[in-house]
């Protein structure tokens, strides 16, 4: 990239937004302002900062001693900012191997606790189910992914009873969620729209 100069040929400081380029910032908890490199991948599209601040703020309450499960993970900055913020645990699914061994790379910088699962985020969730108390479902974007995603999620048993569920979808297309999904929240930026849905299950506590 071209560097431009003053007119004293001194160059000119980076702005806040070139320093962090290439970066992940964790924006709360016990790894707040931690700076994290991320992959140069094709297609990577982290969830903004301003949007990733206002979800956490709606789970200020709902994380801690949490098992989280970040599908799509991509640079895994959901996952890695539920376990800043008192998760006890993180499981990341993404299918590029790369991406993955970064995500992994970045946990052990934190001492942090998860695990990388190298795979598609379908075919992760038709195999056997472990409930998860809050999820992150963040597919790329104008593939129709989000609707099979939630619809696995529910039919093979990966949300506990009281289970958080948030989708971030591009604006133009809501996903279809199951019936006992309930809106709780919900945020626009640009290009995407993120929703956190609350799990309520039957009485009997069966699938909806």
């Amino acid at each position: 990239m071209t560097r431009q100069r003053s007119s004293r040929t001194r160059r000119t400081a980076p702005s806040s937004k070139e320093r962090s380029r290439g970066k992940l910032r964790i924006i709360g908890g016990r790894f707040r302002r931690r700076l994290l490199p991320v992959a140069d991948s094709p297609g990577l599209r982290p969830t903004p900062d301003r949007v990733r601040e206002t979800l956490f703020n709606w789970l200020a309450f709902d994380l801690a001693g949490r098992h989280v499960l970040d599908l799509f993970a991509g640079t895994g900055a959901l996952g890695l900012e539920a376990l800043s913020r008192g998760a006890e645990r993180a499981r990341f699914v993404e299918s590029d191997a790369g991406v993955a061994r970064l995500i992994e790379a970045n946990l052990a910088t934190l001492g942090a606790t998860g695990q990388v699962v190298v795979r598609d985020a379908l075919d992760f969730l038709d195999e056997p189910a472990t409930p998860f108390g809050v999820v992150f479902l963040d597919p790329p974007f104008r593939r129709e992914l989000a609707g099979p995603a939630c619809d696995l999620l529910e039919r093979r048993g990966w949300l506990a009873n009281d289970a958080l569920i948030y989708v971030e979808t591009e604006a133009e297309l809501p996903p279809q969620v199951p019936g006992c999904w309930t809106l709780h929240r919900e945020v626009k930026a640009g290009d995407s729209h993120g929703r956190l849905y609350r799990r309520l299950p039957s009485a009997s506590g069966d699938a909806c």
